[in-house]
C-alpha cells in the first residue's frame, strides 16, 4: 500500500512537472538555443530513471546536480578547505556545458 502511495504521488509529481516546464527567455527572444536549454527535460528524464534519454537532452545534468550536492555538503561540513576539489569540479561542469552546446550549435548551423 505505501509502495503503491509513492509510485502514484512520485507520477503525479513528474506530470505537474512536465505541465509546468518554464520556458527559456533567451530562445524567446533570439530563437536560439541558450547552453541551459534542455536541462528541465534532462532532470524529468532523469527522475524518471530514464538515464540515456536524460544524457542525450543535456549531458550536464548529472555533473551539475553531483557539484551542486558537494557544494551544499561543502558548505554544511567544510570538507575541501582549499577548495581544489570544488573548482575542478566546477571547470569539469563547465567545460561539459560548454562543449555539448558547441556540439549542439554545430549540428543547427
Amino acid at each position: 500500500m505505501l509502495i503503491n502511495t509513492l509510485f502514484c504521488s512520485h507520477l503525479s509529481l513528474i506530470k505537474w512537472l512536465q505541465t509546468f516546464l518554464i520556458p527559456c527567455p533567451f530562445k524567446k527572444l533570439t530563437g536560439i538555443d541558450c547552453p541551459g536549454c534542455g536541462f528541465q527535460r534532462s532532470f524529468l528524464a532523469l527522475l524518471q530513471g530514464d538515464i540515456s534519454k536524460s544524457f542525450q537532452l543535456y549531458p550536464a545534468t548529472i555533473p551539475l546536480l553531483l557539484v551542486t550536492l558537494y557544494t551544499i555538503i561543502d558548505a554544511r561540513w567544510s570538507i575541501d578547505r582549499k577548495d581544489y576539489l570544488k573548482k575542478t569540479l566546477y571547470i569539469g561542469t563547465a567545460a561539459v556545458i560548454i562543449v555539448s552546446y558547441v556540439v549542439k550549435m554545430s549540428k543547427i548551423v
